[in-house]
């Protein structure tokens, strides 16, 4: 095994080698914290994330945008795939307005924000079924309409908790994440060599995307600790057999990049032999 390596308060992740496996286009602002913490990251994306070919029937629903009451947004995916294609609709994105916007995490709402809409409601935790006890917070949503774009793959806690309490809610998919292309062979061989010291996984997709590239034995593997974004992700990991170390409490970037630093702050991070 490796020796500890030495690290400095400022850089109290100094020598740590860790996988970033969020799609490449959303990785940057995860590396650039590790990095300014002292570790070594490869970016390695497991998925990509596609936009549906045909998005009509969400143009359609933002045509007649007065007919829901409610629009929830549970990615920055589906922000920004939603957001871009209204102009070529002959909208903007103070037409959402016209609806109650929910986002599911800060995350989301900074990027609702970018596109100049201010979410009405944004839950203190950043899961489905968080969203949907802030809502009801806000009034009754019996015989209210929800439009939710999201995941073509997607948990069903939201729409069915709305629609447990009496909501109309019309799910429609509007991106769907793929494996990305790539050989994960190397990244195998560095984990069962004991050279990973972390794999970041910040959704049910980049679990399955990293067992898809690397392989169950690599993944599964105790050589490297698995830092999950919050619980949705870690019951998929553990699911499949990954060996979770470190759980974010606040399931965000920000709260995983805290919780991989108290986790080697309180001298824990060395590797198994098996």
């Amino acid at each position: 095994m490796a020796p500890e390596p030495r690290r400095h308060a400022r850089h109290p992740l100094a020598g740590r080698r860790i996988v970033v496996t969020r799609a490449r286009e959303q990785a940057s602002e995860l590396a650039r914290a590790l990095e300014a913490l002292g570790a070594e990251v490869l970016p390695v994306p497991t998925i990509r994330i596609v936009p549906l070919a045909d998005l009509t029937a969400l143009r359609t629903a933002l045509t007649d945008a007065a007919a829901y009451d409610w629009i929830v947004f549970t990615s920055q995916n589906t922000v920004h795939v939603v957001c871009d294609r209204l102009p070529e609709w002959g909208l903007a994105a103070r037409d959402l307005a016209r609806m109650a916007v929910a986002a599911i995490g800060p995350a989301t709402a900074q990027a609702l924000e970018r596109y100049g809409v201010t979410p009405d409601v944004v839950p203190p935790k950043y899961v489905a079924e968080a969203v949907v006890a802030a809502v009801v917070a806000r009034g009754a949503v019996q015989g209210k309409r929800f439009l939710v774009p999201r995941a073509r793959e997607a948990r069903d806690a939201l729409p069915e908790g709305l629609r447990a309490r009496g909501a109309v809610v019309d799910v429609i998919p509007v991106y769907e994440t793929v494996r990305a292309a790539g050989d994960g062979s190397a990244l195998a061989a560095q984990i069962l060599g004991g050279t990973i010291d972390v794999v970041t996984l910040t959704s049910s997709s980049t679990v399955r995307g990293f067992v898809d590239l690397v392989g169950r034995a690599a993944a599964t593997s105790s050589r490297f600790a698995a830092a999950v974004i919050g619980p949705v992700t870690a019951a998929s990991a553990r699911e499949l057999g990954l060996p979770v170390a470190i759980e974010a409490e606040d399931y965000t970037v920000g709260g995983l990049v805290a919780a991989l630093v108290r986790y080697y702050g309180e001298g824990k991070g060395g590797k198994g032999e098996g």
